[in-house]
Formats: structure tokens, C-alpha cells, sequence
């Protein structure tokens, strides 16, 4: 299951893209509030693109969510909406249009790792073990939350604190 500089291929991103169709066929629900799906626009083509992501962080009273780019800066999706803003996002039963994004400061994404360690520690040692990301000592995540950024969507109607 190779892994480029740009994500993975073959058989993993086949199994990494099984989510999109459940998402397609308004099943996506299934998924609960775990996986983020994303519509974005290719910042060359200007095609439409979707990915499934996990969510990092859930705010339920705001309707915010929150993702990491597993491969940094290089992601594709993450490249597109710092080139033009999500064009659509679903997560649980949530359905958003043009939502609002912010890329999270680095003091910020080392919270919202802190956060994940937390609510799934047997997760996070794995995805350490399998990465080798330092995600295990508040000194590593310091150190993931320079090169991977997170990335917040929230509604753009939703009123209240940010």
C-alpha cells in the first residue's frame, strides 16, 4: 500500500475513499459525527473534489468541526481551500454550504491534539505507532502542529462566539 509525497495510492486510497460513496448516496449519517465529508475545488481545474476526513474535534452547540491534514501542507484537499474556500461539508446529519473556515494557530493545534490523546488514547498510540508521528508528549504535538494543520468549518449562519 504505497504511500506518495502527495497521499496514498493503490488499495489505500481505495479503502480511504470507500466513505465518498456512502456520502454520495445521503448515507453518510452512518458514520456518525467521526468522519467530515468535504467538497472543494481543485485550485488549478476548478473542478469539484471530495475527500473524507476524520474529525478531530466536534462542537455540537456551534456546529463546528475540526480536521487535521495528515500529509501537512502537500494534501491536496488542504492546498484547494487555502486556493478557494470549501464549497460543501457534511458531518452526522449536518449538511453545510460555504461554510466558514480558519486554519488554527499552531498553539491551537497543539491543544486540539492534546484533546484527541485524551477522548482516544488507544487510537492516538496507534496512529503514533503506525506514523511515527511524536503525538504521545505534549513536546511532539508542539512539533505535528507546526507541519499539519487543522483546519475549523462551522456553519455561516451559525451566530455566536467563535
Amino acid at each position: 500500500m504505497p504511500i506518495t509525497k502527495h497521499g496514498p495510492s493503490g488499495l489505500l486510497r481505495g479503502a480511504l475513499r470507500a466513505p465518498v460513496r456512502l456520502y454520495r448516496r445521503d448515507l453518510g449519517w452512518l458514520l456518525g459525527h467521526r468522519f467530515l465529508y468535504l467538497v472543494h475545488r481543485g485550485r488549478n481545474t476548478g473542478v469539484l473534489r471530495e475527500t473524507v476526513l476524520e474529525v478531530v474535534r466536534h462542537r455540537p452547540d456551534s456546529g463546528e468541526v475540526v480536521v487535521v491534514s495528515g500529509w501537512g501542507d502537500r494534501s491536496q484537499w488542504y492546498r484547494n481551500i487555502t486556493r478557494s474556500p470549501a464549497v460543501e461539508v457534511r458531518v452526522g446529519r449536518q449538511h453545510y454550504r460555504y461554510p466558514q473556515q480558519r486554519v488554527l494557530d499552531e498553539s491551537e493545534t497543539a491543544d486540539l491534539l492534546a484533546g484527541y490523546v485524551r477522548r482516544h488514547p488507544h487510537l492516538a498510540r496507534v496512529l503514533a505507532r503506525a506514523t511515527g508521528w511524536p503525538l504521545l508528549t505534549a513536546e511532539g504535538r508542539a512539533e505535528l502542529a507546526r507541519t499539519l494543520p487543522a483546519v475549523s468549518f462551522t456553519p455561516r449562519d451559525h451566530v455566536g462566539s467563535a
